[in-house]
């Protein structure tokens, strides 16, 4: 029987992993989605700037260097529901695989484990991604519609009060699309490339460049999976209605995937790829290797008699 902290412990590392990840890099994810806002309004027929370099240029003009940390809060609180639950349920399921099974997980049964995580996780932190993405956006509305939110708690409270307790939820489909293509890109292929690699070189077990490289192929696959839905969740999370028609500009994520791909192509689903890739790919590495180092630190090997 495995002890409580044997129990606990895969969440435990699964938080520590995603906030330390997202600590270095917040400032890309606030670029990303100001990316991904400025590509939107371009697409209404607003004339705005969505060049990388120009954005970085009005966020240190108008807010300081301390405006790449907008919401850094939210992200701090998104992972401690979100990391905590995706990277930990995985890992709690692979452990009790090895326990009851003397083996670890197949590729197939490891793609349904990563993919049940993220599912689990998206619904847990929905609401910190809310508040996230909200922070994020708020400096490109004008500003008799901005939010101005005081920090995280305040910004649960006002969207509960304003617009009701669901609201918390919204954008929550492509939220799980989004968890279940990261997941699965990234837990998945690391566990899969990192055994592939380990059989290769014949050692027996894995050293740290093999972490290395797994975790880089890994981030890379998480970036190409999750961006669209990634995309898709911005938009609709930010969306304010209309004041003079009173109407949301989208439906649901149906209507927002038709428009989207009406107003800026096909390609629009993938707009800031690069930004995307450098947020997304350090912060899967990231999260992998302290996940690995903290789970050898706190659960070493049980020595044979």
């Amino acid at each position: 029987m495995p002890t409580w902290f044997e129990l606990i412990s895969p969440f435990l590392i699964g938080g520590i992993s995603g906030c330390t990840a997202t600590t270095f890099v917040q400032p890309m994810d606030t670029v990303k989605v100001r990316i991904q806002v400025r590509s939107e309004l371009k697409g209404q027929g607003h004339s705005v700037n969505v060049s990388t370099i120009d954005i970085v240029k009005d966020i240190i003009k108008t807010e300081g260097p301390f405006g790449f940390y907008k919401g850094i809060g939210a992200a701090l609180l998104r992972q401690v529901t979100y990391a905590t639950t995706r990277l930990g349920l995985y890992r709690a399921i692979d452990d009790h695989y090895k326990r009851t099974h003397g083996r670890s997980m197949i590729f197939w049964e490891r793609c349904l484990a990563s993919s049940f995580s993220g599912f689990v996780g998206s619904i847990v932190g929905n609401p910190a991604d809310l508040c996230l993405v909200r922070f994020q956006a708020d400096t490109l509305l004008p500003e008799a519609q901005r939010r101005n939110y005081k920090n995280v708690f305040d910004a649960l409270y006002r969207i509960v009060s304003e617009e009701g307790l669901i609201t918390l939820w919204r954008g929550s489909l492509p939220t799980v699309i989004r968890a279940i293509a990261m997941n699965l890109s990234m837990l998945t292929t690391y566990d899969q490339i990192k055994d592939i690699i380990v059989s290769l070189h014949g050692k027996g077990k894995e050293d740290y460049m093999d972490k290395l490289l797994s975790s880089a192929a890994a981030g890379i696959g998480c970036a190409i999976a999750s961006l669209p839905p990634d995309n898709l969740k911005t938009k609709l999370q930010r969306m304010k209605k209309d004041p003079t028609t009173g109407q949301f500009p989208y439906k649901n994520i149906g209507d927002c995937f038709l428009k989207t791909i009406q107003r800026e192509g096909v390609t629009g689903l993938w707009v800031g790829l690069p930004v995307f890739y450098t947020r997304v790919g350090p912060h899967a590495m990231i999260t992998l290797l302290v996940q690995d180092t903290l789970t050898q630190m706190w659960n070493p090997p049980k020595k044979k008699n």
